[in-house]
């Protein structure tokens, strides 16, 4: 009798076994499509098949036309300075020609301070450039913000020169 039921529960846990093995699939899916719109020559997204041209309206099309994507911040600011208002304005003439384009401005701040003070800090610097470009005539529900702190620096190193650059706010295009 120790037999067959020792047969039995060894006979059930092999049919168990046997039902979860995964069948493969008669038509396969295709193979992922890169679509972060990096062509290899840093232009962006194609709009045909290798002739290199760039979406208007893209977040290609806007790194290309406006002077930066990027305006800089000093040490512990939030204020829009005259070399950011330029960056800025230039920035709201684009958004002007595509007035369906959304976009996200990311806060960042460099490695110095607690997290949350950098995370505060980053999310004035990205409210800072939103209220400008709002001031600018771009519909404030156009404009998302999201505040890094030092979480993403642009810049490697713990000098001055690095953390100039790592105190920014950056205007990127929706796709």
């Amino acid at each position: 009798m120790a037999l067959s039921r020792t047969t039995l529960i060894l006979a059930t846990a092999a049919l168990a076994i046997a039902g979860c093995a995964k069948k493969r699939p008669e038509v396969l899916p295709p193979a992922p499509v890169d679509n972060t719109g990096d062509t290899g020559t840093g232009t962006g997204p194609a709009t045909g098949a290798g002739d290199g041209a760039i979406t208007p309206g893209s977040n290609a099309d806007f790194q290309r036309s406006v002077t930066s994507n990027t305006v800089l911040f000093g040490l512990d600011q939030y204020d829009i300075d005259p070399a950011a208002r330029a960056i800025l304005d230039n920035q709201a003439q684009w958004l002007a020609r595509y007035p369906n384009v959304r976009i996200t401005i990311e806060g960042h701040c460099d490695e110095r301070g607690t997290r949350e003070y950098n995370l505060a800090l980053g999310d004035r610097r990205a409210n800072a450039a939103k209220n400008y470009l709002a001031a600018r005539g771009v519909a404030a529900s156009r404009i998302t913000t999201i505040s890094y702190g030092s979480e993403r620096p642009a810049a490697t190193g713990s000098d001055d020169a690095a953390w100039a650059q790592n105190r920014r706010a950056v205007t990127v295009v929706l796709n």
